[in-house]
């Protein structure tokens, strides 16, 4: 049994924080501190990341891991400290061609321009530069299942529609068109943390 399955230590933990969280609404900053932890599955998938990656990644001390297989209401976009295994958590969009019922869920991953979908993979961070969201990150994608990445646009950005206002309001986050779109108070973090040469991983856990 892994530890993400049912009965687990940490599926426990995290199904406990997603129903607080939920309930309470509490802040972008709250989720960073109670979901911080040393979660082994999501430190587990960093590393096999970084040995997949080899020499394409860079900077090897932070790795962001985007755990899908989680509702858009639980804060499920891990920050994961290679050198401490320090896990820290926020909340992350998914993209509406990957939820077209807007469930809370992600219900497919695809790498088809057009689609409006998130893509599953391993991601190279790119530059930072200023777009319609603001400040923004640019990805590439290093796998087959994400490599059009660039020509989609596929970046990391702050949207309205992420935070604990949209929690309270409508227990689920809105969509983007397949970004990793964070809240505006995150996303200073998320680009300090994960600058150029960082590798960010889509997956389910």
């Amino acid at each position: 049994m892994s530890s993400d399955e049912p009965g687990s230590t940490a599926s426990t933990r995290r199904r406990f924080l997603q129903t607080t969280f939920a309930t309470l609404g509490v802040s972008s900053l709250a989720h960073q501190a109670l979901a911080a932890g040393r979660d082994p599955a999501v430190v587990g998938a960093a590393r096999a990341g970084l040995e997949r990656a080899g020499s394409r990644v860079a900077r090897r001390d932070v790795v962001g891991v985007a755990d899908f297989a989680q509702p858009s209401r639980a804060p499920r976009f891990h920050i994961v400290d290679m050198m401490s295994g320090r896990v820290d958590t926020l909340l992350v969009a998914h993209g509406r061609g990957s939820d077209p019922e807007h469930s809370g869920w992600l219900r497919s991953f695809s790498n088809r321009p057009g689609s409006a979908a998130t893509s599953e993979g391993h991601y190279l961070t790119g530059g930072y530069y200023f777009g319609r969201h603001g400040r923004s990150m640019r990805l590439r994608g290093l796998d087959p299942t994400n490599s059009n990445a660039e020509d989609r646009a596929i970046v990391v950005h702050a949207a309205w529609y992420v935070g604990p206002g949209m929690l309270r309001e409508w227990g689920m986050l809105g969509r983007s068109e397949g970004c990793f779109a964070v809240s505006q108070s995150d996303l200073p973090r998320v680009l300090d943390r994960l600058g150029p040469g960082h590798l960010l991983i889509a997956t389910r856990l």
